[in-house]
């Protein structure tokens, strides 16, 4: 079985699937937490690995950047090879001034400035979550861990370059942090009857221009991955 953007079977991919953006940074994972881990896709270099971490298995495979990338992978994940969890693991823009670099944000709610709802013909204003199982269960494997993280809000913005550099004015109702692919991925997950979290590690900062490097987004954010681990 394959689609024109994974070329695979559906019993390649683990229940449940941690999708970074990068592609690298899927590698990053496999080979530094899977063991055994196997390439069970490289369509376009989108790469998918389907290894075991602790004994359980699980896949990692990059979702690309943005909404559109993301709807299109989670969808045929959820709905075409029967992937029942998907996690995003990426890198965010914090919004509020009380994240730091590296800190850590669960995002309960992700708000967007996108069009990617309209699809659903809805007569109303859509307000993507999510999954409440495994927003707990993270929240749960944090306090084990002894890690801290912070809950609620984020943008989805469609928007890397803002014209109107607009995305501050989300800061007033709360919004915590800024990334590209969280509400396409809780909206896919809502339509199939999946379930989806997004945990995202602070690269920069809005309020401050701190940032870190690329190198640093690749291969520096292991807590968020091991907290995404511990719940696959």
């Amino acid at each position: 079985m394959h689609t024109p953007h994974i070329n695979a079977e559906p019993s390649d991919f683990a229940p449940t699937v941690l999708m970074p953006g990068d592609p690298l940074r899927a590698k990053f994972i496999a080979e530094t937490f899977l063991e055994n881990p196997v390439l069970v896709n490289n369509v376009r270099g989108v790469q998918g690995y389907t290894g075991t971490y602790k004994g359980k298995r699980v896949s990692v495979m990059a979702s690309g950047m943005g909404m559109p990338s993301m709807g299109i992978y989670s969808y045929e994940l959820f709905n075409v090879f029967g992937v029942e969890n998907i996690i995003r693991i990426g890198s965010a823009g914090a919004i509020s001034p009380a994240l730091p670099l590296r800190s850590i944000v669960i995002a309960m709610g992700a708000s967007y400035n996108s069009y990617y709802a309209e699809q659903f013909r809805l007569n109303g204003t859509y307000a993507p979550t999510a999954s409440y199982t495994l927003l707990r269960k993270a929240t749960d494997a944090a306090a084990r861990m002894g890690l801290p993280v912070t809950v609620g809000n984020i943008l989805s913005n469609d928007l890397f370059y803002d014209d109107a550099k607009s995305t501050m004015d989300w800061q007033k109702m709360g919004v915590l942090a800024v990334e590209m692919e969280s509400a396409a991925l809780y909206m896919n997950a809502a339509r199939a009857g999946k379930n989806a979290l997004c945990i995202c590690t602070i690269s920069d900062s809005l309020v401050t221009g701190e940032e870190c490097t690329a190198e640093e987004r690749q291969n520096t954010f292991t807590q968020m991955m091991e907290l995404a681990l511990e719940i696959a």
